[in-house]
């Protein structure tokens, strides 16, 4: 996201949103510790991330209830900043991206950025400071590459750097007439 908004556009992030939608006195939070009870809250009354992330990556059906609480809150949100937002295009980032949210978000194309799995624990790793376990657990828990392309307009592979990366994405937008921000 910041490679685009680095070049003028509005970027929605799923992961923001959900951030945003979990801090401390908002609904959201509140619905997680009914769900999950207080221990997935910190001394200070944030919630524990990393420590939920160790309960439900570790356990399917505890994953699922997540999912199914947090998806609705973070949908709505999305598609409220994505309808409010201006500008030539508008992108959303979205790490669990599922087919519905083609429709619920009106999105007009889909991007898959893609990394080979490898390459996805060792950034975890390396990153977020996960053990190489979690990294795994949390990189089984989603749809596979193969899945993910299946339902892509493009696939971006990021297995290289940053560079790389962006010099991929401005190919993109030129072919799209979007260059010159």
């Amino acid at each position: 996201m910041d490679l685009l908004r680095s070049r003028g556009f509005v970027a929605v992030d799923a992961d923001e949103v959900y951030g945003e939608l979990v801090s401390r006195g908002r609904p959201l939070l509140a619905v997680l510790v009914d769900a999950f009870g207080t221990a997935v809250l910190t001394r200070e009354g944030d919630l524990d991330r990393p420590f939920l992330a160790s309960v439900v990556f570790s356990d399917h059906s505890a994953l699922t209830r997540l999912d199914a609480i947090t998806h609705p809150w973070v949908g709505r949100e999305m598609r409220r900043q994505l309808d409010a937002a201006r500008g030539r295009a508008v992108f959303a980032a979205l790490p669990l991206y599922r087919p519905e949210h083609r429709s619920s978000l009106a999105l007009d194309e889909v991007w898959s950025i893609q990394v080979p799995p490898a390459i996805a624990v060792d950034r975890l790793v390396e990153q977020r400071a996960m053990t190489e376990d979690a990294a795994r657990a949390r990189i089984t828990s989603q749809m596979s590459n193969d899945a993910r392309e299946e339902l892509a307009d493009e696939v971006i592979w990021n297995n290289t750097d940053r560079q790389a990366l962006g010099e991929r994405i401005d190919e993109l937008l030129r072919e799209r007439g979007l260059d010159g921000h």
